[in-house]
Order: C-alpha cells, then sequence, then structure tokens
C-alpha cells in the first residue's frame, strides 16, 4: 500500500508541474503518513543525507565552471577550435564540437557550455550560412560531453548516490569517463561532418598553419590546464578529489583575472549569485532524495524491480539494454541530479548482479542523463540552444537524428564493451 502511495503521488505530483525537488519531499510525506510514522523521519533523512564532506566538492566545481563562464574562456577555445579544424567542410561546425568539448572539460555542465559556447557559435554559424537547426544540434550535442568530464559534479553526485550499494571512487570515475568522452566526441564530430557534406556546406578558407595553431592554443592553454591540475593533483596524491574542486576555483579567478583579465566585478557577483543557486537546488535534491531512497530501500524498490525484469529475460544484454531504455524515458522528464539519485539506487544492484562493474554503470547512467538534457519535455539544453538560434524544439528534432545517433552509439559501446570505460580505472590500480 504504502509503496503504491509513494509512485503514484510522485508521477502524480510531476504531471501537475510540480518541480522535482518538491515532488520528491512530497510525495515521501505522503507515504510516511500512509506507513504512519513520524514526520521527523523526513528531516532527519533530509539533513543527514547533506552532511558528507565530500558535498564540498558540488558548490567548488559548480563554482569553478560558473567563473569560467562569465571570465571570457569561451572565445579563446573558439579560436584555437576554429584554427585547428575550422578549415575542412562543414569547419564551423567540427569547430563547434570541438570547442564545446573543451569548454566542457572546464566547466564541466552542459548547460554551462551550451550558453558561452552557444552565445559565440550559433550566430556565427548561421551568420556564414548553416542552417540554425544543425547549428543548435552541433551546439547542444557536444556540449553534453561536458557532463563526463573531470570537473563535473555529476560525478560527484553517482558516487554519493551509489554509496552503501558499492564503493565507487571520484577518481576512478573521472578515469572510467575519459575514454567514453573522447569517443562521444569522435562520435560528434562524424556526426557533424557527415551532415555538412550532405548538405553541402562550404569550406572556410585554407589551414592557417602549425604556428597559428600554436598561438591559439598558447591562449587557450590556461584555461584548460584547470582539468591537467586535477587529474594530475588527485593523482599525484597532492588532493583529494574534494581538494581538487577547490583548487580549480583557485585556478579559475587565477586565470581570468591575472592571465586574461576577463572577469569583472559584475560577473564575477553574477558568477557567485548562479553557483550559489544551482549549488541550492542540487543540495535540496540530495536532502530530500535521501528521504526517498530510505523508502525504495525499506520497500525493496530495487528487488522487486529486478523481478519484474528478470521475468521478461534473463539475458544480460537485454537487462542493459532496458535498463537503458528506463534510464532515457525518466531523463526526460526528470533534471539529471533527481535522475541520479533515484535511480541509481534501483538500476545499480540490477545490473551488478548481471556482472556490470559500478564504474561502468555510472558511465551508462551519465550518458542516458545527457541524452534526456537534450530531449523535450525537460531538454534545458535544447531549450537553451534553441533560445539562441531563434528557432522552435520542432524544427530542431526533425533533423536531430544524426546526433542522436552518435550518442546512442556511444551508449551502446559503452554498455556492451566494459572495457571502454573500465581499462584505464583498471590501468591506474
Amino acid at each position: 500500500m504504502e509503496l503504491w502511495v509513494l509512485g503514484l503521488s510522485f508521477a502524480l505530483l510531476l504531471l501537475l508541474g510540480v518541480p522535482v525537488a518538491f515532488a520528491i519531499g512530497l510525495s515521501s510525506v505522503a507515504t510516511m503518513l500512509a506507513a504512519d510514522l513520524p514526520l521527523a523521519l523526513v528531516f532527519q533523512k533530509m539533513v543527514g543525507g547533506m552532511q558528507v564532506f565530500s558535498f564540498l566538492a558540488i558548490p567548488f566545481f559548480v563554482f569553478a565552471g560558473e567563473l569560467m563562464l562569465y571570465g571570457g574562456i569561451a572565445d579563446r577555445i573558439v579560436r584555437f577550435a576554429n584554427s585547428l579544424i575550422g578549415h575542412v567542410r562543414g569547419g564551423l561546425g567540427m569547430s563547434n564540437v570541438l570547442g564545446c568539448t573543451l569548454f566542457g572539460g572546464v566547466a564541466g555542465s552542459p548547460l554551462a557550455d551550451v550558453s558561452a559556447m552557444g552565445s559565440v557559435m550559433i550566430p556565427l554559424m548561421k551568420k556564414e550560412g548553416y542552417h540554425a537547426d544543425y547549428a543548435v544540434n552541433v551546439t547542444t550535442h557536444a556540449a553534453l560531453v561536458g557532463a563526463l568530464m573531470p570537473t563535473s559534479h555529476n560525478l560527484i553526485i553517482f558516487v554519493l548516490a551509489a554509496s552503501g550499494i558499492a564503493s565507487v571512487s571520484v577518481f576512478g570515475l573521472i578515469l572510467a569517463a575519459l575514454i567514453p568522452a573522447l569517443l562521444l566526441t569522435l562520435a560528434n564530430l562524424a556526426a557533424a561532418y557527415g551532415v555538412a557534406v550532405r548538405r553541402g556546406y562550404p569550406t572556410h578558407g585554407a589551414f592557417p598553419g602549425w604556428a597559428a595553431v600554436g598561438r591559439a592554443f598558447v591562449g587557450a592553454l590556461p584555461g584548460l590546464l584547470v582539468v591537467v591540475i586535477i587529474l594530475a593533483g588527485i593523482l599525484s596524491g597532492v588532493f583529494t578529489a574534494t581538494e581538487s574542486a577547490a583548487t580549480a576555483v583557485f585556478w579559475a579567478l587565477g586565470v581570468t583575472v591575472f592571465v586574461y583579465r576577463s572577469l569583472s566585478w559584475q560577473n564575477f557577483l553574477k558568477a557567485c549569485a548562479k553557483a550559489c543557486k544551482t549549488t541550492g537546488v542540487v543540495l535540496l535534491l540530495i536532502g530530500i532524495s535521501s528521504a526517498f531512497g530510505y523508502f525504495m530501500a525499506l520497500y525493496e524498490v530495487p528487488q522487486r524491480t529486478g523481478e519484474l525484469m528478470q521475468s521478461v529475460s534473463q539475458s544480460p544484454w537485454v537487462i542493459f539494454l532496458m535498463v537503458n531504455l528506463l534510464l532515457f524515458v525518466l531523463g526526460t522528464f526528470l533534471d539529471m541530479a533527481a535522475t541520479i539519485l533515484i535511480c541509481t539506487p534501483i538500476f545499480l544492484p540490477i545490473c551488478q548482479q548481471y556482472g556490470m562493474d559500478p564504474l561502468q554503470f555510472g558511465i551508462l547512467m551519465l550518458i542516458n542523463c545527457a541524452l534526456g538534457l537534450n530531449t523535450p519535455p525537460v531538454g534545458s539544453t535544447q531549450f537553451v540552444g534553441c533560445a539562441i538560434g531563434g528557432i522552435s524544439v520542432g524544427q530542431v528534432m526533425r533533423s536531430i537524428w544524426p546526433f542522436y545517433g552518435a550518442l546512442l552509439a556511444t551508449l551502446a559501446l559503452v554498455t556492451f564493451v566494459p572495457a571502454i570505460s573500465l581499462w584505464l580505472p583498471t590501468l591506474m590500480k
């Protein structure tokens, strides 16, 4: 009875348009009332869920990303990407892919990536004769790679969501994400090039020479070094994953204030305000999801879900396919953090039962969530991209399939070829 109250109240509140955090909280309260449990238990679970030292990495990574966004890093990355690959057919589209990937590595947020790179590249591509739907699709799909980068706070959220189920280290998950991020970038480049050739987009001049590429790279290097510093610092033992987030903030401040001198006081305040808002939303979700997760464990939701899947098939391939399908559907309705926090306790034990490593599942989860960011009805990155490009979501969806194909191909490789996500963590051991 209580499980029905939990599931139905949550679904009904989402359909009514209640924000996800409040839908989770209210459904937990309704379940507690139905089970005749003290309401104080909800608040105990919320407070306990947020009192974790590792959570300090989340506001630091978010703040570092906002400083990079408002500090003018994007323009220098665009110049470097364009000098390297802008001369081929559809070069601006491929430069956009490379630029979004590089900036995603710095900012660690698909939404910040679309906001920064999209505001530069989408109007420029339209001006050069590229269709708006192509410009938006290239930008929004390339930005999703940011969810897999070392500066992504979603990596931290997954590690925390998996705690108590499996032992997952932040650094191990960072290493597991590197090869899938590279594959996703290559797949996006292939999709951008294929559509550009089919539509007959032009080339843009000759290759400027390696000297020009070198100068552009030197200009972008201070901003790009944040990823190297995080990986090298953790690997060498100079600082922990949590401390690396604070280091990223100091580096972002140093680069934007003293090296580029592009961060104004007004933009610094904007970055602070945006980071506080994002951190508040994420921590509220984490706290409330702790209470929600308590009920899912109490009423054996993972076990019952696993039994339902096993009644369909005993094949690991089919089970993994069903998990991907369910994560994709849920990701189109929920925000990325909410999907990770709600679905990890349900599906991680099932996938572990069929032989999937927790690190591999983490990458599978992040790619599915990223796919949801670009799919209505939520589709936050797509809505931002469409707003910048001045085009409707419906028009963009009609030509989205080559880029969807790139994402799905990468997801299939991660799901069914474990070495793609596990080779680097195993090597480092």
